[in-house]
């Protein structure tokens, strides 16, 4: 019976370390989340971009993707981010969502552009670009190369 006690509490302990290490880890790195103030996007493709998803400017991360939906009017997919309130967007900004290395991730890339105005809480980017699809790109380029040919041969 004293066994089970003292089995007992020790898994509490590990359990309780375990939360309390996961609990840090989280505050610390405060899971990809940034402060700051919300800019949206309209992408007519928004393939690989979810909550999350890393907002980058020269590679350096200033905010994350906090939604998407799609508008029913347009059916684009309105992306929304949030900013670090020390980065100031020109209005002219232009973004585009590029791959993350071969493995399929996403990150939205903000190119900054040389306007006095700056975005406001709640603005809109205008010049968004959503990602190549490499699959259209390969079947075009294949399509174009059969025709091509074709007409050579004709």
């Amino acid at each position: 019976m004293r066994k089970n006690v003292i089995e007992t509490v020790m898994g509490a302990v590990v359990l309780i370390v375990a939360i309390a290490f996961v609990f840090t880890a989280f505050q610390s790195t405060r899971a990809g989340m940034v402060d700051g103030y919300r800019v949206t996007m309209e992408l007519v493709d928004a393939s690989g971009v979810v909550r999350g998803t890393d907002v980058r400017m020269a590679g350096v991360k200033v905010g994350s993707v906090v939604d998407q939906v799609l508008d029913s009017d347009t059916f684009f997919a309105t992306i929304v981010m949030e900013i670090d309130d020390r980065i100031r967007l020109p209005v002219d900004s232009k973004v585009r969502v590029l791959p993350d290395g071969l493995l399929g991730g996403y990150y939205v890339q903000i190119s900054p552009g040389s306007a006095e105005e700056v975005i406001a809480n709640g603005g809109k980017v205008v010049d968004a670009e959503g990602p190549v699809n490499v699959v259209d790109l390969i079947s075009k380029t294949i399509f174009l190369a059969v025709e091509h040919v074709q007409e050579d041969t004709d």
